[in-house]
């Protein structure tokens, strides 16, 4: 019996969840937020926030600690990044290196606050595979970067679309409902007899 045994499992084994922790991660600490599942943000949480609070110690065995969870992993922020250098295959060769970046900017950024490194905000959208509820997961602090939405979808606005036509077939049926109640053919005005007892 799994008697307070808490955690998500996520449908993954260990190693694969322990994966996609990583990679969210990094994807985090890189830009700042990342849209995905609620399930995947809340499992995602208390990793990143665990990784944050060793990198405001800033001590030799807090970075020994952060690199055997994510790796010193080079940041690219988007495709065409100048910073970061590639050789001829296409393969990251040199760049910004992330664990950097978070003992010596996002330490210093949360080293007055306790926890709570990170906000969830719900997109209320659901995705359109598999109806899953979207959010966002963001840093604190984070409220002047890109604004909190999901990205763009071709298969959003087709949905979008099919949703305003069929409101609008409800509003028209409507209206011909209550034209032709207003048409139809109104009772005449008599007044049934008074009952007289006896």
């Amino acid at each position: 019996m799994r008697h307070k045994v808490g955690g998500f499992k996520l449908g993954r084994d260990t190693e694969h969840r322990k994966a996609m922790w990583r990679n969210m991660a990094i994807a985090l600490l890189t830009h700042g937020q990342i849209t995905t599942t609620v399930p995947k943000a809340k499992s995602l949480k208390p990793f990143v926030e665990k990784l944050i609070s060793l990198a405001k110690k800033g001590d030799l065995a807090s970075r020994r600690r952060v690199l055997q969870q994510i790796g010193n992993p080079i940041m690219v922020k988007f495709d065409e990044d100048p910073d970061v250098s590639r050789n001829k295959y296409g393969e990251l060769v040199d760049g910004p290196k992330l664990v950097k970046r978070m003992f010596d900017v996002l330490g210093p950024q949360f080293a007055d606050r306790n926890g709570g490194y990170t906000r969830i905000v719900r997109l209320g959208k659901h995705r359109i595979g598999d109806a899953s509820d979207l959010c966002v997961i963001q840093l604190v602090g984070d409220e002047s970067g890109p604004q909190v939405s999901g990205q763009y979808s071709r298969r959003r606005d087709k949905a979008n679309k099919r949703m305003e036509f069929a409101a609008k077939l409800r509003k028209g049926a409507k209206a011909e409902a209550a034209t032709a109640v207003a048409e139809a053919p109104e009772a005449p005005d008599t007044e049934a007899p008074e009952k007289t007892e006896e």
